[in-house]
């Protein structure tokens, strides 16, 4: 009797399969929210964000994923979000990244799973360089060691690798400590009325020089406030997202 996910037989998907979201039993779409640079006004990346196809949220979509649909439903988020990124013209933005979560739990076997999304990213000349893998704290995490070799396959593969929700999960620095990925995006928590708590504030700044030592970027999650968004860049968070600068938005790249 299989313990864990881990355990399942594998049976690797065709990446035409993977494309297809017909034997899930729902059907979703995206909607693209984007992570702003401070310092140019222009978009760093794009988050895409699982909708569905009537704007439902994403905890309605996520709520009907389970251990049986888990693995296609991760496969058909990555290929879908970089087909439709690239239909809407962010491969004509210089340097634009599109940011993708990934689940974990979700991913057999790193080096074969991401097979689909490079082809993807291949068909929609939409280079692999610039997509970046999100996991988040929040998600339990089953088999860290598992979570570490993705990471490993992923920056191998030259794809950005991130942690989302920083300093709300499972993890913390914990995570940290044992991979060091190109970029953190701070948990909404620390952004919330930062510009009045400072507490909040040394906390953040103890993040941002841990992550100066280590070469990591930190992005501001939830920024809804012009004086949200003026602390984190006197702090030095130089690239942010949130409602202050654009809702998720379904067909379209809003702010570009």
């Amino acid at each position: 009797m299989p313990e864990t996910i881990f355990d399942l037989p594998f049976e690797p998907l065709s990446c035409e399969g993977c494309r297809d979201p017909a034997k899930l039993p729902f059907d979703f779409t995206m909607a693209f929210q984007p992570i702003v640079d401070i310092d140019t006004g222009r978009p760093f990346a794009y988050e895409a964000l699982v909708r569905g196809i009537n704007g439902e949220s994403a905890a309605t979509i996520l709520g009907m994923v389970d251990d049986t649909n888990r693995y296609r439903f991760d496969q058909a988020c990555r290929v879908r979000a970089i087909e439709q990124a690239a239909e809407l013209g962010l491969s004509s933005l210089p340097d634009c990244r599109l940011s993708i979560n990934f689940l974990p739990n979700a991913v057999y076997r790193a080096e074969t799973c991401i097979r689909a999304t490079m082809q993807a990213s291949k068909r929609a000349e939409l280079d692999h360089s610039r997509l970046m893998f999100e996991v988040t704290e929040g998600e339990q995490v089953r088999n860290p060691a598992h979570l570490m070799s993705i990471f490993a396959e992923y920056r191998r593969q030259g794809l950005i690798t991130a942690i989302d929700d920083f300093g709300a999960g499972y993890a913390g620095l914990t995570l940290l400590a044992r991979f060091q990925p190109h970029v953190i995006k701070l948990d909404m928590e620390f952004t919330r009325d930062i510009d009045q708590k400072p507490v909040q504030q040394a906390i953040v700044s103890g993040v941002l020089l841990i992550c100066r030592r280590l070469g990591i970027t930190a992005i501001a999650e939830g920024v809804e406030t012009a004086e949200e968004s003026a602390c984190m860049a006197s702090l030095g968070v130089r690239y942010q997202q949130g409602y202050y600068f654009a809702r998720p938005t379904i067909g379209a790249l809003p702010l570009a």
